[in-house]
């Protein structure tokens, strides 16, 4: 049982429920759109700043949780690396008619290549699905954090939010 991102910290699903940072059901069905799973009342705001659209409001005082306004939300991705947290993904639900893509931010040697299939895993890091990676955006302006896009089967789109490490060695 997940008490929480206190005391595991990965957000509980109470937690994530309650964040402003999450679309609607209605917002998912209309595109790609960013997911804020910031639960913790911090200080920061980058991932506000990263916004070109003002999708995404923090506010006074800084430690205030980040708002995502869907309506704003072009799901441009910007944000994703922005965030030092590495809290952020963008989901498109009907990437096709069978599958979705999350982009999620990725810290890790090595970088898998654009057509690999993956093993995704969920916010603990255990397996959920295979997946097929579909872009790697490293630019140097992320200082290291590359955003990774995976094509999953949607059933699975909202639990996907990396790459299992372990079960995943690129043979090169």
């Amino acid at each position: 049982m997940n008490k929480g991102v206190k005391y595991t910290g990965i957000p509980s699903e109470e937690e994530l429920l309650a964040s402003p940072g999450i679309p609607s059901p209605e917002r998912m069905e209309k595109g790609p759109v960013a997911f804020i799973e910031c639960v913790q009342d911090i200080p920061c705001n980058p991932c506000e700043e990263a916004c070109p659209f003002g999708a995404i409001t923090v506010g006074q005082p800084i430690t205030n949780l980040p708002v995502l306004h869907g309506d704003k939300c072009t799901g441009c991705g910007l944000c994703i690396a922005q965030c030092p947290g590495l809290a952020i993904f963008k989901v498109h639900l009907h990437y096709t008619k069978t599958s979705s893509l999350v982009e999620f931010p990725y810290e890790y040697c090595p970088l898998p290549d654009k057509g690999d299939r993956v093993p995704c895993g969920d916010r603990n890091g255990d397996y959920v699905t295979q997946g097929q990676v579909m872009s790697v955006k490293n630019a140097k302006v992320h200082d290291g954090t590359a955003v990774i896009g995976v094509e999953v089967p949607k059933a699975y789109c909202l639990e996907v939010r990396t790459i299992c490490r372990k079960e995943y060695r690129r043979h090169g």
